[in-house]
């Protein structure tokens, strides 16, 4: 397997100069995460306009003109599952790719499962067995392998015929634009994960308080601190269930901390007077300053509904060779129900017979109007996803549109069809 084999700062710069001129820049990377604060970039795999390139970013000083090839404007960039990927690319030039295409993600809308490995994809749009080898390598430990490197530029070479596939395929079902739509959004949600809040992300803390809340964030921002300085992940300083129970005792007292089970650990030890200090901190936070609980909309007819409309969706998307996985969740189907009530403002969406009709005169289309509203749309209320589902879910709970088991055999039995009363033809 030929290829560039890149060790040192002045190649790097040499090879970008080249690669800047490339119409399409496919990569992968190697890295591990399991034992620091951000993972370790070990390795990056580009095949660029034919051409294969490992960096070696162990013995590489500065990687980051790489990165700014990647962010250039005049090519196409390939990736698969690449959030690992761009959030190494954001945190070295805090740009993201002009034009992304994530195999993954392309062929979810091209009824391939999602999420779904790069060894699928090869099986499934190249016609071949992916390698196996080398999935436990630690990439930290140097000499590479002559085997460990084709290994790793196998996965960077197969992306670009995989990208020209999928783009076959969804050049064929008219879905470019809807991938076009679907890396925006993408990219526009990795961008607030990395700005926004990331404290909500603490697992467990759907059932505290305003002021638990604003514990909760103290001890999280104490934690990245601590991890970041020690150089450690940072659910191994202090674990989620361990803020929480913190967050819903809500006292600084020494005594009180020393009493939570999960504290006894010689490191948190040391730190129980920062620990108290944060929990302090949170129980001085103003009233009017403490995160407000996230909006959460409940009631026995979302969730029977939402059930209905997501065996719906499954039946849907399968039908029209689309990943369900990606279009939309449970969640997704409840957020959007209750959307739709409050446009309407009919309260719970749990009707039928000659009222349904009304409902579908006053409501519009899947096209939904925002302006009334401060807080953006849900997942399926927006882009393609409204183009797919929204009409249709509209017309099942207006009763326009009815559905039945057709032959319970086959892959797709749920039938969509007009409703008629009972005794019209």
């Amino acid at each position: 397997m030929q290829y560039h084999d890149i060790t040192t700062d002045d190649q790097l710069r040499e090879y970008c100069k080249k690669i800047s001129r490339a119409k399409t820049i496919a990569f992968d990377t190697e890295f591990v995460s399991e034992h620091s604060y951000r993972p370790v970039l070990c390795l990056i795999q580009v095949a660029a306009d034919g051409e294969l390139a490992v960096i070696d970013s162990m013995t590489v000083g500065d990687v980051t003109p790489f990165w700014e090839v990647v962010v250039a404007p005049g090519h196409e960039t390939i990736v698969h599952a690449g959030r690992g990927e761009i959030e190494f690319c954001i945190r070295a030039v805090g740009r993201r790719p002009a034009r992304l295409f994530d195999v993954q993600i392309a062929a979810a809308l091209a009824g391939a499962e999602y999420p779904a490995g790069l060894g699928s994809l090869i099986s499934k749009f190249l016609d071949r067995r992916p390698s196996k080898h080398e999935t436990r390598t630690d990439w930290r430990r140097r000499p590479l392998s002559k085997r460990q490197i084709e290994y790793a530029l196998d996965d960077a070479r197969c992306l670009q015929p995989i990208r020209d596939a999928i783009h076959a395929k969804l050049a064929d079902l008219g879905r470019l634009d809807w991938l076009t739509d679907e890396m925006d959004s993408w990219l526009d949600e990795l961008d607030r994960s990395l700005s926004k809040e990331r404290w909500r992300r603490v697992s467990g803390n759907a059932g505290l308080d305003a002021r638990g809340l604003a514990i909760v964030r103290e001890l999280y921002h104490w934690r990245e601190s601590e991890a970041e300085r020690r150089d450690r992940p940072a659910r191994r300083v202090l674990r989620d269930d361990l803020i929480v129970e913190l967050a819903r005792r809500g006292s600084s007292d020494l005594k009180r901390i020393r009493a939570v089970r999960g504290l006894e650990r010689g490191d948190l030890q040391r730190r129980l007077e920062e620990i108290a200090a944060a929990v302090q901190r949170g129980l001085d936070v103003p009233e009017a300053e403490c995160p407000p609980r996230p909006t959460r909309e409940r009631g026995p007819e979302l969730s029977v509904l939402g059930q209905f409309l997501f065996s719906a969706l499954g039946s849907l998307c399968r039908e029209a060779h689309l990943a369900p996985n990606l279009v939309g969740t449970p969640g997704d189907i409840r957020q959007w129900m209750a959307y739709r009530a409050r446009k309407k403002g009919t309260g719970p969406i749990c009707r039928n017979g000659p009222q349904a009709g009304t409902d579908a005169q006053r409501w519009s289309s899947h096209k939904l109007d925002l302006s009334p509203f401060s807080a953006p749309p849900p997942k399926l209320a927006r882009g393609w996803r409204a183009e797919f589902v929204g009409r249709l879910f509209d017309d099942l709970l207006a009763g326009k549109t009815s559905i039945r088991v057709g032959n319970a055999d086959l892959e797709h039995p749920l039938v969509f069809e007009p409703f008629r009363p009972r005794g019209v033809e």
